[in-house]
């Protein structure tokens, strides 16, 4: 039957859906023009950039061809967060299914790059095709996945038409919805509603989470955790942090994955809080880690318009800190993947993200590197983890930027800081599991249709 023509859905979902087909098609242009616009900044974006559509060259087809006769598990983890997310979950599937290879999907050029270390020999990995009938059709036809994951919020009308068409149970883990998100999706529920009734399975991080994607219309909801407590902290980046602590002649305060318009909240909060206090070489040191890597110019550049002396992680010879860096009064984490070194090498966290209405960051990766955090009034993004933390005592709730660092330079005392580290890793410790249930439920609904 013609994807053209409604067969057995209600005509207002299925005129929603071509209505929606039809733009994305007249988008396409402006889209790929999006995607090659960000390649000036993060040139990964540029790269195999015809996947996107679901054209894909001789020899990666060839590739695809050679790794025939193994059962494909297609996971998506659109960015950075979702593949660091995704480690204990692939680690848990492979167990249980060792011949297993994995089709990994993303859509940023971070979430692709942190990808590869989940990456094994025969595994394959791609670009999530956008979202248009002809390219998820050609994307289905070459993998032939036996189950689709798609992780915590990405879920696409025609990936989830075209994927139950096709006969691929499509799973959404470490699922979340948020009621903002809820409320904009039931503002389109022609278009959406159908998507969320294709879901085989959600495996909803929350009870509050199950209950919203019910609403949505997921007929298959259970309520598993958050498989981001399973995440491990590698040694040597611990170790890396703790060297960094030891060298460094002042104690560190960092601020964790800042978004847009956080910076000058925090630095302005932050000068007024060192001007209170005696300039000593004991004066802690703030250490800004922006969110995304495009953004560590602009960083640098406010805070030397702030007046504030500056050091650069990517400018460190060896990786230490010379001199000149521990003269300077910010740090900048100019990084990639060296996230759980600066939670080791910190005091405290202040939680980016959450001092603007933007529903905060991970504070499960502080907590498991044993670093007390302090976070702002928006944790919408993350609302039961933040809750748990702050009722186990391993994090602390402000209402903006001048409280936090105010909190910030109290729990950089040892007396509270020592405590507080004890509480964060036992909390991360407490809510572990997730990942060993998620495979099974996900390898139970590949089995079952």
């Amino acid at each position: 039957m013609s994807d053209s023509e409604p067969d057995d859905v209600a005509l207002k979902p299925w005129l929603a859906r071509q209505a929606y087909s039809l733009l994305l098609r007249l988008g396409t242009p402006a889209y790929l023009w999006r995607v090659w616009a960000r390649g000036r900044e993060e040139p990964a974006y540029r790269a195999d950039w015809p996947w996107r559509l679901g054209w894909y060259g001789r020899a990666y087809r060839e590739a695809v061809r050679r790794t025939q006769g193994r059962p494909v598990l297609w996971l998506h983890a659109v960015s950075l967060g979702e593949a660091r997310a995704a480690a204990p979950l692939v680690q848990a599937l492979r167990a249980q299914r060792p011949d297993t290879r994995l089709l990994l999907t993303h859509t940023t050029a971070t979430g692709r790059e942190a990808g590869r270390a989940l990456l094994q020999g025969g595994d394959l990995q791609t670009w999530l095709p956008y979202d248009t009938p002809g390219a998820v059709r050609r994307f289905l036809w070459l993998h032939r996945p036996r189950v689709g994951v798609l992780m915590e919020t990405e879920v696409w009308p025609n990936l989830q038409h075209e994927a139950r068409r096709a006969g691929v149970p499509m799973v959404l883990a470490n699922a979340r919805l948020s009621e903002k998100s809820l409320r904009q999706g039931l503002r389109v529920g022609a278009l959406m509603r159908p998507a969320a009734q294709a879901m085989s399975l959600c495996l909803a991080q929350t009870p509050e989470d199950a209950e919203r994607l019910m609403r949505m219309g997921a007929p298959q909801v259970r309520v598993a955790g958050n498989v981001k407590f399973d995440m491990t902290p590698a040694a040597p980046l611990l170790n890396l942090g703790r060297a960094w602590q030891a060298v460094s002649a002042r104690p560190l305060v960092l601020a964790a994955s800042t978004r847009e318009g956080e910076e000058p909240g925090l630095l302005a909060a932050w000068q007024a809080a060192c001007a209170r206090q005696t300039a000593d070489e004991h004066r802690p040191r703030l250490w800004i880690v922006p969110r995304h890597p495009q953004r560590f110019d602009e960083v640098a550049t406010l805070v030397r318009g702030s007046g504030l002396s500056l050091s650069r992680r990517s400018a460190w010879p060896q990786g230490q800190p010379d001199a000149a860096a521990q003269s300077a009064d910010v740090w900048l984490g100019d990084s990639m993947g060296e996230m759980p070194a600066y939670y080791a090498a910190a005091r405290v966290a202040l939680l980016g993200g959450s001092f603007e209405p933007l529903g905060g960051q991970n504070l499960i990766e502080a907590a498991a590197c044993g670093c007390p955090v302090v976070m702002g009034p928006s944790t919408f993004n993350f609302a039961e983890a933040a809750a748990l933390s702050e009722q186990a005592g391993a994090a602390l709730r402000v209402v903006d930027w001048a409280e936090g660092v105010a909190q910030a330079l109290r729990v950089c005392e040892p007396a509270v800081q020592g405590p507080m580290s004890a509480r964060a890793l036992g909390f991360a410790q407490a809510h572990r599991g997730a990942a060993q249930a998620m495979a099974e439920a996900i390898w139970a609904a590949a089995r079952s249709d």
